[in-house]
């Protein structure tokens, strides 16, 4: 009897711990996403169709407009925004690129940007591994570039980052809501 009453016993701890090991966390609002220069890198790799060696990439987690209004409210004018939402987004370069003539070597890095109406500032930060944009340190950038802020016709729901070639650049764009901004970066010194 203490036989099967100890049976029992461990039958029933190790359902309960298997059942507390089964509880997910819950999903994110604002999901990861990752973008590449060249587009599509994994899968041109998979494919074997590579026209380009990698030079980019970009993670993120993508906030959504929800039906609010993001840039003056929601993202204050002139203030450090961490370009996505969660940890702050991370830009790794597989090769040495120059931004504003300023070479940013190979590694990874921090995205940060201070919109306004009509420009924003988009600053390339050596710290990585944070948290939004509480602990951004001005000191840690290793470029701050400059760029006009468009209004687009149509609405992009959830912020959204991607790279596209413009004719010498490569344009790292960043479009939410009805605003995009385009950072253009090159492989040789212009």
């Amino acid at each position: 009897m203490k036989y099967l009453l100890s049976i029992i016993v461990i039958s029933l701890f190790t359902i309960h711990f298997s059942i507390a090991q089964d509880k997910l966390p819950p999903l994110d609002k604002s999901q990861l996403d990752i973008s590449y220069y060249p587009p599509n890198y994994p899968m041109l790799k998979v494919q074997s169709n590579l026209k380009e060696p990698l030079i980019a990439r970009i993670i993120y987690s993508r906030p959504s407009k929800s039906g609010r209004k993001i840039f003056g409210e929601l993202l204050e004018y002139g203030k450090v925004w961490r370009v996505g939402a969660n940890e702050a987004t991370e830009i790794e370069f597989f090769k040495d690129v120059y931004i504003n003539k300023t070479k940013v070597k190979k590694g990874r890095y921090t995205l940060y940007a201070i919109p306004n109406i009509n420009k924003w500032s988009i600053m390339i930060n050596k710290e990585t591994d944070t948290w939004g944009a509480f602990t951004y340190d001005s000191n840690k950038d290793v470029v701050k570039s400059e760029v006009l802020a468009d209004t687009t016709q149509e609405i992009t729901e959830a912020c959204t980052i991607f790279f596209e070639r413009n004719n010498k650049a490569i344009n790292l764009n960043i479009m939410w809501d009805n605003v995009k901004v385009a950072l253009p970066f090159y492989l040789n010194k212009n």
